[in-house]
């Protein structure tokens, strides 16, 4: 890529993809497209087509996608399998259609089996079930993944996928029926101390163990593989170390200044035991993390108190 490239960030206005064009501006690219939903329906193929045969952009970001936490993951299984395969497919046909150059897919760390060895390699994929509670979500990954090998091997696309771990930062959801772990705890801790509750309640047993990447910082990796890796495996991009989530929540607590106190209420479900990347392959290459998990969630409250805690 250089200066002039014409760049497509697909879901521009999500979590991952703010912060890709965030980071691509940073850099200095002069043509970075972020259409809206409105402006680019992407679960209709005929609107992608329209806008890759208008925009003909060079190098496709895929930050596209429906996301949730447990709770939504678990009552909304069709529309988490439908949406997503439709719209990675609409991106990824529709790049090797307008002769894309380059194309990244964004998948997730539950693609991986449930109870796989820790930490995660990039080759236990499909060595075991699926974590229940999310495997809609991670079965359309999947099918991500191998559509990007498949049409490297059958149209020499140079189409790669990255599997990021855990993130969060500006720009999250924080809407608590269906956003991840840490913005959740943010709202949960804020409200909790301006209400001046006694306490807190915080879903399952606080024993699983999450790694949790600053979003900016997979932005960075982001760009550095587009200009730096051209495999068909996919690679994973992670923090390097984890946090239980009684941890996570104990720090959250701290940073927020809740004085109350933590009831877990074991009878939610805990969700994968254990989620650690192994990034030695993306790290060998010369990337690293640059924000701590402190300075990370004192950001994205700061954020949050920015936008109000705004429920997308």
């Amino acid at each position: 890529m250089n200066n002039d490239s014409k760049i497509f960030v697909a879901g521009a206005r999500g979590l991952v993809g703010s912060a890709i064009q965030r980071e691509l501006q940073r850099q200095g690219f002069k043509q970075v497209l972020g259409p809206t939903r409105q402006e680019v329906d992407l679960l209709d193929t005929k609107a992608v087509q329209n806008f890759y045969d208008k925009t003909r952009p060079e190098f496709v970001f895929v930050a596209a996608a429906k996301v949730g936490g447990i709770l939504a993951n678990d009552q909304q299984p069709g529309e988490f399998l439908y949406k997503n395969l439709q719209i990675q497919n609409n991106l990824i046909h529709g790049a090797w259609r307008a002769g894309v150059k380059k194309l990244l897919f964004l998948g997730s760390s539950c693609i991986y089996p449930k109870l796989a060895p820790q930490p995660l390699q990039e080759d236990y994929l499909l060595t075991g079930p699926l974590e229940p509670t999310n495997q809609w979500y991670a079965i359309a990954k999947i099918a991500g993944i191998k559509l990007c090998q498949a049409y490297r091997r059958q149209y020499s696309c140079d189409f790669i996928s990255a599997m990021p771990t855990n993130m969060y930062g500006p720009n999250d959801n924080y809407d608590l029926q269906t956003s991840h772990v840490l913005p959740a705890l943010i709202r949960k801790f804020h409200e909790a101390k301006a209400a001046h509750a006694p306490s807190v309640t915080c879903w399952g047993t606080g024993k699983p163990l999450r790694e949790l990447l600053y979003v900016d910082d997979c932005a960075r990796a982001c760009v550095f593989l587009m200009e730096h890796y051209s495999e068909e495996q996919f690679i994973n991009v992670g923090f390097g170390s984890d946090i239980s989530i009684r941890d996570l929540a104990e720090t959250v607590q701290r940073i927020i200044g809740f004085k109350g106190g933590i009831v877990w209420d074991t009878s939610k479900p805990d969700g994968t035991p254990r989620k650690l990347m192994d990034s030695s392959r993306l790290f060998a290459l010369g990337w690293r993390p640059q924000v701590d998990l402190e300075t990370g969630i004192k950001l994205a409250y700061d954020d949050f108190l920015r936008s109000g805690g705004s429920e997308k």
